[in-house]
């Protein structure tokens, strides 16, 4: 279960940042370069490799280096496990929600 919580700590504080969040909206359309990936941001190269290097070492990404390119890939399987632990936070608050509608329901039954 711990390795569980370090898992998802990694993965939603890559999603916690707008530009990380655009890497991986670009990514999602396929495998890119470094420099084709930071080409839209207005930051120096090592500021962006900081970016690159933190959703490498969540697991939200890939690097391949081919020549002198290094080229980033998704990996699908970190929205697998984004999308368990919401699945499961919706499944309790839906649950949640049901029960307090049965509650409110009964109270305006009674007092009718």
């Amino acid at each position: 279960m711990a390795q569980y919580q370090q898992e998802l700590n990694g993965v939603f504080q890559a999603l916690a940042d707008p530009t990380r969040r655009a890497v991986l909206g670009r990514l999602g359309q396929g495998p890119a370069s470094i420099s084709e990936l930071a080409g839209p941001f207005d930051m120096a190269l090592p500021s962006f490799m900081k970016h690159i290097r933190q959703l490498e070492a969540s697991g939200w990404i890939r690097t391949e280096k081919a020549g002198r390119v290094r080229m980033c890939v998704i990996e699908k399987r970190r929205f697998e496990v984004a999308e368990s632990w919401l699945a499961e936070q919706r499944a309790i608050w839906e649950g949640r929600t049901d029960r307090l509608e049965t509650f409110v329901t009964r109270a305006e039954e009674c007092n009718q």
